[in-house]
């Protein structure tokens, strides 16, 4: 029996023990954890930064860059790396803390994989709870590392304060085609693996493709980094921390609007069990006549 009063109190008084069994509890959607959420006292100034790319872009080493260059700061770090999800067993495929090993035993530094569990869009479902989980945590900083699945990773942008698109030069080609998608979300581009050749055109050929469709005050920065060797991060915090200045009332209030909507959807369609539901699909379908509309409409 989770002890969810004795878990609030502890997290109170910075317990990294207690928002551990926090999140698990969460995630795991023990008896209490609704109440438990709906007592918490979320500081929304928290700010949340997703970082979201395709794969192979460095997110993973972005990520550990701003761990460190926070923590030289003095600042207070939380990290969720949502990480891809086996289709069959639900169990996650990769382990993106391993990448950030080096900052497991820093006492300002807390790191957390959760996996998608089959939802689209680069994010855990339970995600969002989670991060507010944090924000009632004396964090000074929360990064939030999406999958890496492509152009359905436009949900981060309504979770994040500010969202980071993380792309390499040997995307050049296909710039056109990302553009229609995930171009849309960001709020900094980062230009990483910016030591390759082709660098400098490809940042140059995403600052006139954003500058078409944004006014000099309103478009996104365009940033190089190189990850590996720590180059340009000190100027990320920089970008990241003036967009956290700059952030509208108005992006306030859509964010909070489209995390409303994923709660209540998530809330709506907790009934439907997967396990169950492949179980029903299966025998439902052994029948020649068999007709995925006609199945979904009585369930």
């Amino acid at each position: 029996m989770t002890n969810w009063i004795e878990i609030l109190e502890k997290i109170k008084l910075a317990d990294y023990r207690a928002l551990a069994r926090a999140i698990t509890g969460v995630e795991n959607e023990l008896d209490g954890y609704l109440p438990f959420l709906s007592e918490l006292k979320i500081n929304q100034e928290i700010p949340i930064v997703g970082i979201t790319g395709p794969p192979g872009a460095g997110k993973s080493t972005l990520v550990n860059g701003l761990i460190t260059e926070y923590s030289k700061l003095g600042k207070r770090v939380a990290v969720l790396a949502i990480d891809p999800t086996s289709p069959f067993n639900f169990g996650s495929l990769l382990g993106d803390r391993i990448r950030m090993s080096s900052h497991f035993l820093e006492e300002n530094v807390f790191i957390r994989s959760l996996a998608t569990r089959g939802a689209l869009g680069g994010l855990s479902a339970k995600t969002i709870e989670i991060c507010d989980v944090l924000r009632a945590f004396p964090f000074d900083m929360i990064l939030v590392e999406t999958v890496g699945v492509g152009q359905s990773e436009i949900e981060i942008v309504g979770l994040a304060d500010t969202t980071l698109l993380v792309l390499v030069p040997e995307a050049g080609d296909e710039i056109q085609g990302i553009k229609s998608g995930i171009m849309e979300i960001a709020d900094i581009f980062v230009v990483n693996k910016a030591d390759r050749s082709g660098a400098d055109a490809f940042a140059n050929n995403i600052q006139k493709i954003i500058h078409e469709k944004n006014s000099e005050q309103q478009a996104p920065a365009v940033i190089k980094t190189i990850a590996a060797k720590h180059e340009g991060i000190e100027e990320l915090v920089k970008l990241i921390s003036e967009h956290k200045i700059k952030k509208t009332a108005e992006k306030k209030y859509l964010l909070l609007a489209e995390k409303a909507y994923r709660l209540i959807q998530n809330k709506r369609m907790k009934d439907i069990n997967k396990t169950a539901l492949l179980a029903d699909i299966e025998a439902a379908s052994a029948v020649p006549e068999f007709n995925l509309y006609q199945f979904i409409t009585n369930y």
